[in-house]
């Protein structure tokens, strides 16, 4: 299946490299090379290509990369974005992931491996929106004041949308699912990231964090998603998840 790609990177030689590698692979690929093209790209015309998956450089001219996800998240809580920089530290690949990037690549890259992250998240988009084949598609999952609709990928606290990223929603839909279920954090990366991810620990750490402060009412004494110190996180059942005194 043939998906739009956005690739954001000044380098001449890197965004002719992967428009070239990505169309080759039977994508429809677009190549800006700065920020604030990208962000006329991604939301200025509502009548004009959506993207299936956008590729960020950081360092860009005229607006930076981060800017360009913070922009990107405030209006489009969907479209997977894959960092691609040469920033390299744990902080830089923290602060990426908390602004809102689902996934984050350093330069110098191998090739194959960054195509195959793309691919992987582009898969698990096109599974999120397809339609069920059941009648009447996947009931959500109500979990006291909390509705989550795999179907539309709508969640709902106390009847007010919820604005989640792709891996935001994964997670949660992948808690919800399996109430009282501890998941360590190598489950979390293999059944949300992918096998093929080589990230860390720390990436669901910062993802957990993200989509707390938007589910929680006090993320500090969680009542939908728990610590299990030494082991991972589970989701309560709801039962405990009613329970404000638990």
């Amino acid at each position: 299946m043939a998906y739009r790609i956005l690739c954001v990177e000044d380098n001449p030689e890197i965004g002719k490299l992967l428009s070239e590698q990505l169309a080759a692979a039977g994508h429809d690929c677009d190549w800006v090379t700065d920020g604030e093209a990208a962000l006329t790209a991604l939301l200025g015309d509502v009548s004009g290509p959506r993207y299936d998956l956008v590729m960020l450089d950081l360092m860009l001219p005229r607006m930076d990369g981060l800017e360009v996800c913070r922009r990107l998240r405030r209006g489009d809580s969907r479209t997977p974005v894959v960092m691609v920089t040469a920033k390299a530290s744990i902080r830089d690949v923290v602060v990426g992931l908390e602004i809102g990037a689902d996934d984050y690549v350093t330069k110098p890259f191998h090739l194959p491996i960054l195509l195959a992250r793309v691919q992987a998240l582009l898969r698990r988009g096109q599974q999120r929106s397809s339609p069920d084949d059941g009648i009447g598609g996947t009931p959500p999952l109500v979990c006291g004041p909390l509705v989550i609709d795999a179907d539309q990928h709508r969640v709902e606290l106390d009847g007010v949308p919820v604005q989640l990223t792709g891996k935001e929603f994964a997670l949660l839909a992948l808690f919800a699912s399996h109430p009282g279920h501890t998941f360590r954090r190598g489950e979390l990366l293999d059944h949300v990231w992918g096998k093929e991810f080589d990230g860390f620990d720390h990436t669901v750490n910062t993802h957990i964090n993200r989509l707390r402060n938007k589910v929680e009412t006090d993320p500090a004494r969680p009542r939908f998603i728990e610590t299990v110190w030494g082991v991972g996180y589970r989701f309560a059942p709801q039962t405990e998840a009613g329970d404000e005194g638990a």
